[in-house]
């Protein structure tokens, strides 16, 4: 009890408002940093990264040592996923991950089963062991996984898109097709973020970044019940772990989210106002956000009136401070500990 007493994180997890959030920032460890891209450049390419234990905990934990993050976040890929499936993954520099397309049945037919993630996985929980030893007493690890639909969108485009469209033409022309996949996706993150837990993970969160292009009854459908039922599985499993969800550009979806699903916090993303999320989101419990990253960049007194508004606005309830998405490559590492002592300060 005394360790997890410690663990801001879990504080706030657990439904207590703190004088000061606690912080941690997606893509922490990332390409902003000049001592990921030496340990990058070390490992070779960013998969060989990503399955080296060693060195995938290397970077996870660089940012803790430089900043005093209060949660670390597993270094991994939420494509790792879909390549165990049986999918062929590969990254294009300067243009991001590639897959091969999952367009018809035949194509659903060569997925592995479930069962046989974790022989592609065992790496990724080896990195987790590593950092659950490694961490400071008061860090909390978080693992992740991609949600089903955003998974599906890489699977089926074979990368990313501007507007998921070919997921959205596979649902509609071949629906058999898609929900089988989300089927497959949605047991497969069971299992998944349920290894990482065994191996230490302490929170769990649940990316679904292109959740904001699912409206009406698809997002019900696509969005939010995999998340419900991902969740409720995990809970049976692992009743004290907390889950943190986040279905970006959600908008009026982030209302009764969390109730909806049984998530311990929903992560919010940069495009809704905090009085607003304040008001009809956080009323269900924690929030985590949502800080845009462009400040990262920029900097200066926007910067610290930015951050410190957002504390302000959440202060009424449990809140993790975090940004409304991954902090991006051409971030100034110096804005990162301007954020944090606005934030502590």
């Amino acid at each position: 009890m005394s360790a997890t007493a410690d663990k801001t994180i879990l504080r706030a997890l657990a439904g207590e408002t703190q004088p000061i959030p606690p912080v941690w920032m997606m893509r922490q460890a990332g390409r902003y940093l000049p001592e990921y891209r030496a340990t990058r450049a070390q490992a070779g390419d960013f998969l060989s990264l990503c399955y080296n234990p060693e060195l995938a905990a290397e970077v996870t934990l660089q940012p803790i040592r430089r900043y005093g993050f209060d949660a670390a976040i597993l270094f991994a890929d939420i494509l790792l996923l879909p390549q165990a499936l049986g999918a062929d993954l590969w990254f294009v520099t300067g243009e991001g991950p590639r897959l091969s397309t999952l367009t018809d049945q035949a194509g659903f037919d060569r997925l592995k089963p479930v069962g046989a993630i974790h022989e592609t996985l065992s790496p990724v929980y080896e990195t987790v062991k590593i950092l659950s030893r490694e961490l400071p007493r008061e860090t909390t690890l978080i693992g992740f996984a991609g949600a089903p639909w955003t998974v599906a969108t890489y699977m089926i485009a074979g990368r990313g898109t501007k507007d998921q469209g070919p997921a959205h033409a596979l649902m509609a022309e071949q629906p058999e097709v898609f929900d089988a996949l989300m089927a497959r996706l949605t047991e497969a993150t069971v299992e998944y973020l349920s290894a990482q837990i065994m191996a230490g993970a302490e929170v769990v969160k649940i990316f679904d970044s292109w959740a904001g292009s699912l409206k009406g009854e698809a997002f019900q459908r696509y969005a939010l019940e995999p998340a419900r039922e991902i969740i409720a599985a995990l809970k049976t499993r692992h009743p004290d772990v907390p889950i943190i969800a986040f279905p970006r550009e959600a908008g009026d979806n982030y209302i009764g989210f969390a109730r909806a699903t049984g998530a311990d916090c929903v992560a919010l993303d940069n495009s809704v106002s905090v009085d607003w999320a304040a008001a009809h989101v956080q009323v269900d419990g924690c929030v985590q956000g949502n800080l845009a990253p462009h400040h990262m960049v920029t900097g200066g007194a926007e910067l610290i009136s930015e951050t410190r508004r957002i504390v302000k606005a959440f202060s009424g309830g449990p809140h993790i401070f975090n940004l409304g998405h991954g902090i991006t490559p051409d971030a100034d590492p110096d804005n990162v500990a301007r954020m944090i002592e606005a934030i502590r300060g």
